[in-house]
């Protein structure tokens, strides 16, 4: 569960989920494409069960959500480079070259200012077939120890004018070099970053994101042949309408994904310098259920500062390193999907889908998924709580329909696992506005979700990724 929602975290429509939390961890070694994602631990269902879902993915109806990324080879030559090149390879990817210059930066956490190189690339004006009242930035890289990167939007609006360069985030996957960080402050008079996420101050007036271009600077110690590596950069827009309720959507698939079960609540008061300990961990808790399902595994030397003493220390490794240093708290969504890349031969990002039957074909593939949603006790039968923001990680469906979710605010690893009635999940997950328990009228994230995927996915997981608007 989060911590109470920061008025200032998000605008109206993405706000009242954010503060759920997000761990991090340096490089690890072992995720592969292999295992699940060829049908181990897939569950039930069946080819049947299976078959007949995937019949129905073309039937989708268009969703308001546009998805750009560029991740090929011919992708990082389409754009604008000074100081970078591309480099092919399995994994194509952007790098320095030769630095375009030099530049000082001052740590605003820690106060130390450091010469760096620095090179950049921008990409191609993406014009989104949605234009749109929110964007998030997603981006998977590799920054070894003495490298750094900064991601940055310009926006082009509905009325042909532009905003200034915005900062998305600065990153690293370690903290020695800078504390990685979100930037606040930073608006125009039309539009706000809320921490991760862009947005239209008032949307009512019909103004909206019509194009972006994306900036890359990667940063290095000077005279070093260091460079970090990007694999993959893009935005989620979307125009979620104001909604209380949802649609329900109609039950089409049996299977559970045999995933990975950890408890926040069992790390409550451990590491309380990343966002007050397991009681604000479900992002990093939920995000490593899912990079293990897929086989990431840290080394005992990655996890030799933490306590011995604690359990499931992964759990603590994530929320260290997802930990945002200005938001103070683990829960910057383009944080956690960075974090599950820097596992080998995953990606990860941040998106918004359209119903339990964007989650149903995504399952249906061996694909779980983590969903961000704020909630009343009484409006998750089971549940026993109510948040302002949570991370849960859905793994499946039973046979009426209803959701299987590893849900991380729970006594201990074996209680996780938890049954939600689907409409109830479906609505507290997909609208974007909500009463609180003070009766006012709060914010819901509209279907926010991460997705954590091999780097190479097989045909059938493409065919799902595609299906639910993510290439």
């Amino acid at each position: 569960m989060s911590r109470s929602e920061q008025p200032s975290r998000r605008t109206v429509l993405a706000a009242a989920v954010v503060a759920t939390m997000a761990g991090g961890a340096a490089p690890a070694v072992a995720a592969t494409a292999t295992g699940p994602a060829t049908g181990s631990g897939e569950g039930t269902g069946g080819p049947d069960a299976d078959t007949a879902h995937a019949s129905r993915v073309t039937k989708a109806p268009a969703r308001p959500v546009d998805n750009r990324a560029w991740t090929t080879y011919t992708d990082w030559r389409a754009g604008t480079a000074d100081g970078t090149r591309a480099c092919a390879g399995t994994r194509p990817g952007v790098e320095i070259a030769t630095p375009a210059g030099r530049t000082d930066y001052t740590d605003p956490h820690t106060g130390t200012t450091a010469t760096w190189e620095y090179a950049t690339w921008t990409s191609p004006v993406h014009r989104l077939s949605v234009p749109a009242t929110e964007a998030i930035a997603s981006w998977n890289a590799h920054t070894p120890a003495g490298t750094w990167l900064q991601v940055e939007l310009r926006g082009t609006y509905s009325d042909g004018s532009e905003t200034p360069w915005y900062v998305m985030g600065r990153w690293a996957a370690g903290d020695q070099d800078i504390r990685r960080t979100s930037v606040d402050n930073q608006g125009d008079g039309r539009s706000t970053i809320w921490t991760d996420t862009w947005s239209v101050d008032d949307p009512a007036s019909g103004l909206r994101l019509a194009a972006y271009r994306l900036r890359l600077t990667l940063y290095r110690r000077p005279g070093t042949t260091l460079t970090p590596t990007v694999w993959r950069i893009g935005a989620m827009g979307s125009d979620v309408p104001d909604r209380f309720t949802v649609p329900a959507s109609t039950p089409g698939l049996t299977k559970e994904l045999t995933v990975p079960r950890y408890s926040q609540e069992i790390h409550a008061g451990q590491y309380p310098e990343y966002d007050n300990g397991g009681e604000a961990w479900c992002s990093p808790t939920s995000s490593q259920m899912i990079i293990e399902y897929w086989g990431g595994r840290l080394t005992p030397g990655q996890l030799a500062w933490v306590n011995p003493a604690y359990a499931d220390p992964q759990v603590c490794h994530a929320a260290r390193y997802t930990y945002d240093y200005q938001y103070t708290g683990c829960g910057n969504w383009p944080f956690n999907a960075a974090y599950a890349a820097t596992f080998t031969d995953l990606q990860g990002v941040v998106t918004r889908l359209g119903s339990l039957t964007d989650l149903e074909t995504l399952i249906a593939a061996g694909i779980p998924a983590m969903t961000s949603q704020s909630f009343l006790k009484t409006e998750l039968t089971g549940a026993g709580y109510g948040t302002a923001g949570h991370l849960m990680t859905v793994i499946g469906f039973t046979a009426a329909g209803d959701v299987i979710a590893n849900d991380p605010f729970s006594p201990s690893d074996a209680a996780v696992r938890r049954v939600y009635r689907r409409r109830e999940f479906e609505n507290i997950w997909l609208r974007t506005k909500r009463y609180n328990a003070s009766g006012q009228v709060v914010s819901g994230t509209g279907g926010v979700c991460y997705l954590y995927f091999p780097a190479h996915p097989t045909a059938r997981q493409r065919t799902a990724l595609e299906a639910v608007g993510v290439g």
